[in-house]
């Protein structure tokens, strides 16, 4: 099984003009929060809680987490758990607004994704290798708590196979 830096790493390699990275930081949560939405339909609760696809995913994608990495699993898994609740509270309602929301904040995101990319020149990670997928919201987790001067050895790491973010506008070569 590849590390928690194998894999960010891989992401980061994708992901290193500073405008790409910022649009992820809206994007990818919007996506995330759309699937917990969309998955949060059918379910059922049982014994007080709401059993649906979005619980069943995100269990799974937080177990995935939690193996890679105890603290950034351990906070994703909160992170997902907000989704959820988020998720089966649009679920309750209409139709209407709950395909609404999980389809609007979809497409935007995956538009500010694309954008993201526009400026990266490269295409998203995920073309090339579908885990990208799921590292990229442990990839948004990971760049936020490098912003706020956390996570400097395995800020180290990743730049040591990536490269670091390229200075603003500045084009990747090909």
């Amino acid at each position: 099984m590849k590390t928690l830096v194998d894999h960010l790493s891989q992401y980061a390699a994708y992901h290193r003009d500073p405008r790409n990275i910022a649009t992820h930081f809206v994007g990818i949560p919007l996506i995330v929060l759309a699937v917990a939405i969309l998955l949060s339909r059918p379910g059922a609760e049982i014994a007080g809680l709401w059993i649906s696809p979005a619980l069943l995913v995100a269990l799974g994608a937080a177990v995935f987490y939690l193996r890679l990495d105890r603290a950034l699993g351990g906070l994703m898994a909160v992170l997902l758990g907000l989704c959820l609740w988020a998720g089966q509270a649009l679920a309750i309602h209409s139709t209407l607004t709950w395909l609404g929301w999980g389809v609007g904040m979809f497409v935007a995101g995956w538009v500010i994704q694309f954008v993201g990319h526009y400026y990266e020149g490269r295409k998203p990670a995920f073309v090339d290798d579908l885990s990208g997928l799921i590292i990229g919201p442990l990839f948004v987790v990971a760049e936020m708590g490098f912003v706020l001067g956390m996570g400097k050895g395995l800020k180290r790491q990743i730049e040591a196979t990536a490269g670091p973010v390229r200075p603003r506008g500045q084009s990747v070569a090909h």
